[in-house]
């Protein structure tokens, strides 16, 4: 008995370290995950902070302005034409071969329940119906308040949900289990519907039936990724035009107002604030209730005011009193404009200088050795017009208060900074937490905005409580999706669910396994992208060139290059084999990795390793008639302003070169698509002999 015992024990122990190992394991993975997404939305910010130093300080001749302001200034089509004619649906016929699903105006709850039935069948709704479904919903909206009020009884309960990104089969499973929504089934959808996922459009779509059938028991949030200059990087964009060729442009111009005119917020009895983001130490929901949110709310730095007029006959905006809104805590806000597309062709003709030399100096005037988001001085004091500061005081703190209820994330030390990861918002503490929360006699917040391993997470006391909705997130079997139910009582219950099957047979291990391999692989493709900037930061522990460093000096060098906060020395052994008395081979190392160790200069290759998001974005950007063609100037134009946002020096000739490299059908213009598929095959190739992680 006593040797069985002691058997017995020694399994228990056995298993307890070995499940305490795979939590490590799991803790690392997504740690590496989260770094990874969070340092490309700082990315994207920094750019969007950098097109808008750009307009307030190219000058009016500048020629390379006409490409900025390509991508920023109004659209006509938008402003001077009236939109009810430009999106109408009725010249749309459906034709007699179409099996999707039908609908009819004012739509009912069995059309609703027809178009969840239809697309969990992967049927595609009619872009007649689409059109008309999206006007439908753009004329309620407008009448909605930012902050919907809502109150519970005794006969139902509130459904909550988070973030969905574009998984319908998340959405789907939720209605599977809770029911679909209804007059006793009220939902509130916090934000966050698009991108990433594959399905954006189907969620919308089925969302705003409902919320079209239940106006007072279905209510949504607006998140920061309902934002059309955001859905250019993560997805969304490509989506609608990938499914809609010959509509998609006009859908996407109405998702754009309708982004504009979602509400901010929701509280339930008075007493639960239901919001995207977060807070911060100067949030004040009763200055959120009275702002015009369509006006202020594009994460691009345009004000939607901007890209829509109701009114035709309204005066244009005056150019010298444009201004450019940053994401980050303190900075200052302002309007830019979207403009139509042009031709580039023959810009060289009239170019008067360089776009680097235009920005050295430009950067010298304004004294620009600080971030681009740091500008509020400099961009305040150089309007001459003495009415302007108060105004833009006025439009910097109603800006400030929504960035901040869509970014915000909270933090567990007391305070409230700027949220230098994500690059927008700011990190608030359990003090703010409590100072907010009394203030508006409130009980508990109710935030979505970060992926959790469960689904939610309670931190500051219990009084904010995160819910994501979007399982497999990161990787399938990363994460659980979640939602809530909340009686009278206000008490919260969690519902937790993985919508794939496949993750319901993996073990743990198995499950740890797959996703810790997805992360060192996107992990790798960090290292491949910084790769001149780690070679020269070993080499600043190897004064004399012996090729060797200590790991500990790895570590270091990794996270100062890389900025992801990761712990390089729990990861060591994924990512560095053999060493020689504690000592790495670094040359060998990158050898080992697949990576060729770099030339003296930046490669071009490299460049876009590091920044092909933003290229993509860029790309995009200047798209504007969605054809997905660039042209070659165009393309070179497209290079300069990231060379310069990066104050990289990457030659004519290199650009010229690429450009005629990937010009697969050689007709003088290049294929944004196929451009950047290429550029994933090639990133794929060399990584794809690395071998798995133990």
């Amino acid at each position: 008995i006593i040797s069985t015992m002691r058997a017995a024990l020694l399994i228990q122990r056995w298993y307890r370290q070995y499940v305490a190992r795979l939590e490590m394991r799991r803790r690392c993975t997504w740690n590496i995950f989260q770094s990874i997404e969070y340092a490309g939305e700082q990315d994207q910010i920094k750019l969007y902070n950098f097109f808008g130093y750009l307009m307030d300080h190219f000058t009016p001749a500048s020629s390379e302005r006409n490409l900025i302001s390509h991508i920023f200034r109004e659209n006509n089509i938008c402003r001077n034409v009236d939109w009810e004619r430009y999106f109408c649906y009725k010249s749309i016929e459906v034709p007699k071969l179409y099996s999707g699903p039908h609908l009819s105006f004012p739509i009912t709850c069995s059309n609703a329940a027809e178009l969840v039935e239809a697309f969990k069948n992967k049927q595609q709704l009619h872009s007649r119906y689409v059109l008309q479904l999206l006007g439908e919903t753009w004329r309620l909206l407008r009448i909605l308040p930012n902050i919907s009020q809502i109150s519970t009884c005794h006969s139902k309960e509130i459904t909550i949900c988070g973030d969905l990104h574009g998984h319908l089969e998340d959405l789907l499973l939720v209605f599977y289990k809770n029911g679909l929504p209804s007059s006793e089934k009220p939902y509130v959808f916090n934000g966050d519907f698009v991108d990433r996922g594959k399905d954006s459009l189907e969620i919308l779509l089925i969302l705003f039936s409902f919320l079209l059938v239940y106006p007072n028991d279905v209510h949504l949030n607006r998140g920061n990724h309902e934002d059309h200059i955001v859905n250019l990087r993560y997805g969304f964009t490509k989506e609608v035009l990938g499914k809609y060729r010959l509509h998609g442009k006009k859908i996407l111009k109405l998702l754009q107002k309708i982004f504009s005119w979602l509400p901010l917020a929701t509280v339930i009895d008075n007493k639960v604030l239901v919001l995207h983001g977060g807070i911060s130490d100067t949030t004040d929901l009763h200055l959120i209730s009275r702002v015009d949110r369509h006006k202020r709310q594009n994460r691009s730095g345009m004000t939607d005011s901007d890209l829509e007029d109701d009114d035709p006959t309204a005066k244009p905006v005056d150019s010298s009193r444009r201004r450019v809104h940053s994401l980050t805590h303190s900075s200052s806000t302002g309007t830019r404009h979207e403009v139509q597309r042009r031709s580039l062709q023959g810009l060289n003709n009239r170019v008067t200088c360089s776009v680097e030399e235009e920005l050295k100096e430009r950067r010298r005037q304004a004294g620009l050795s600080q971030s681009y988001g740091d500008l509020r001085n400099s961009l305040a004091n150089s309007d001459s017009d003495p009415d302007s500061g108060e105004l833009l005081e006025s439009y910097g703190d109603e800006w400030k208060q929504i960035v901040d209820m869509l970014w915000s994330d909270p933090m567990p030390q007391d305070g409230c900074v700027p949220n230098e990861v994500r690059g927008g918002g700011c990190y608030w503490g359990p003090d703010v937490t409590e100072e907010v929360l009394r203030r508006h006699n409130l009980t508990l917040l109710i935030r979505s905005h970060e992926c959790k391993q469960e689904g939610y997470e309670f931190c500051h006391n219990r009084r904010v409580l995160t819910i994501f909705s979007a399982s497999n997130y990161y990787e399938v079997g990363s994460n659980r999706g979640a939602y809530i139910r909340m009686g009278p009582d206000l008490v919260p219950h969690f519902i937790q669910y993985q919508a794939n099957r496949a993750t319901r047979a993996l073990t743990l291990r198995q499950s740890v396994g797959r996703t810790e391999r997805s992360a060192l692989r996107a992990l790798r493709e960090k290292l491949f992208a910084h790769k001149s900037d780690l070679i020269s930061s070993f080499q600043e522990y190897d004064p004399e060139n012996t090729g060797l460093i200590s790991l500990g000096h790895w570590a270091c060098a990794m996270e100062a290059v890389l900025r992801l906060g990761l712990p390089w020395r729990v990861l060591r052994t994924q990512l560095v084999g053999d060493t020689l008395d504690g000592m790495l081979d670094y040359h060998l190392w990158f050898r080992e990795l697949s990576i060729t160790e770099p030339n003296t200069e930046v490669s071009l290759l490299e460049t876009m390793y590091k920044h092909h998001s933003n290229l993509e974005t860029i790309f995009r950007i200047i798209d504007t008639d969605n054809s997905g063609l660039i042209s070659f100037e165009e393309f070179r134009q497209t290079w300069k302003l990231l060379s310069s946002h990066l104050q990289t020096e990457i030659s004519d000739e290199a650009i010229s070169d690429l450009a005629v490299s990937i010009d697969f059908n050689k007709d003088g213009s290049i294929d944004i698509n196929e451009f950047m598929e290429a550029f994933r095959l090639v990133g794929g190739d060399l990584l794809q002999n690395e071998g798995d992680p133990h």
